[in-house]
């Protein structure tokens, strides 16, 4: 999926009846790869917090009527430094990449894309989607691993039931369920609950980890205080326990977590790397690799870093054209973490 660079809104801060904090996190409306495209709502990153955990991006959308809209259509584009996660609630999206992998999102299966040194891919809603919800997470790599080939992974998480409740974790560990997808990163969590009408869930959280609550649909209090639709809910580390409970509606969320990176990130369109040069040099080896702004390719066949030439990949004919990177901003691009 395409990031477009939009003005963060504000955090909230409320405070819980025992004094922890909870951050509600605004969304903000950015359109899905260009003007007119499938809206989305974006809420991560953000000015006052980047990361949680290695998570970096988290884009929520739908439920979007397909045949008015058009759905998604994000041609070819690239990624550095990051793995992209895409978890739908309904509707199906047909995924191709430069590393030869073709793969169908469904509801309820994770597809994970590790894009490492780089890769480029496209994302297209398939014809028979009607409706199309989900969200798109991004989490970035650390400097140990950010710079391995890029790989593919696909899991179908069993549901762990409750009174009430409907559980999946498709990466990590939560409720005795594990995830066997490997992330590369820091230990992650991933995962959607789903609550009845007045159930509830208690959960026992890593109280090394951060995390961060996106409520999808319903009525719903985090240890008592009620969570506010669309937006995302930080907790910082400490956290051993949480209850979720549901109010006179059925509730879904997802739930992300992670032990802290530690690490200071440039985070710019779709590329992750560590400083403002590495991200202008992914920048210029895109736009010489589709031919929108000629540049020679590395002498040796390899650039600086080690990545083979094309560091985007190949890619077939016969695909929508793909995007161009915008123009970088005049201001040196500042580290965040």
């Amino acid at each position: 999926m395409s990031n477009l660079e939009a003005t963060p809104e504000e955090i909230i801060c409320t405070e819980e009846p025992g004094g922890a904090a909870i951050e509600f996190l605004a969304p903000r409306e950015v359109p899905l790869g260009g003007p007119r495209a499938m809206p989305v709502r974006r809420t991560l990153p953000q000015r006052q917090r980047s990361l949680i955990g290695a998570w970096c991006f988290l884009d929520h959308y739908g439920p979007d009527l397909v045949p008015e809209t058009g759905g998604m259509r994000v041609p070819r584009h690239p990624h550095t430094g990051l793995a992209t996660v895409s978890w739908l609630f309904t509707g199906e999206i047909a995924h191709r990449d430069s590393a030869g992998f073709e793969a169908t999102v469904r509801p309820g299966e994770v597809n994970l894309m590790i894009a490492g040194r780089g890769i480029s891919h496209q994302e297209f809603s398939t014809p028979d989607t009607d409706v199309l919800h989900g969200a798109q997470l991004w989490f970035a790599l650390p400097d140990a691993t950010r710079n391995m080939p890029p790989t593919f992974e696909h899991y179908t998480p069993e549901p762990v039931r409750g009174e009430g409740t409907e559980l999946r974790v498709f990466l990590g560990s939560l409720a005795g369920a594990s995830s066997p997808v490997p992330t590369y990163t820091p230990p992650l969590l991933g995962a959607e609950a789903v609550l009845r009408a007045g159930a509830r869930l208690e959960l026992d959280l890593d109280p090394a980890f951060e995390h961060g609550i996106l409520l999808d649909t319903g009525n719903l209090t985090l240890d008592g205080t009620p969570l506010a639709v669309d937006h995302l809910h930080y907790l910082r580390p400490g956290r051993s326990t949480i209850v979720l409970e549901a109010g006179q509606s059925p509730a879904r969320v997802l739930l992300l977590g992670g032990e802290p990176l530690g690490e200071q990130i440039v985070m710019w369109w779709n590329f992750v790397g560590r400083t403002h040069n590495e991200v202008v040099a992914y920048r210029t080896a895109w736009q010489a690799e589709i031919g929108a702004e000629p540049a020679d390719p590395p002498a040796d066949g390899t650039y600086p870093d080690g990545t083979p030439y094309p560091r985007f990949g190949p890619f077939p004919d016969g695909y929508p054209s793909p995007l161009p990177a915008p123009a970088l901003p005049n201001a040196q691009l500042r580290a965040r973490g």
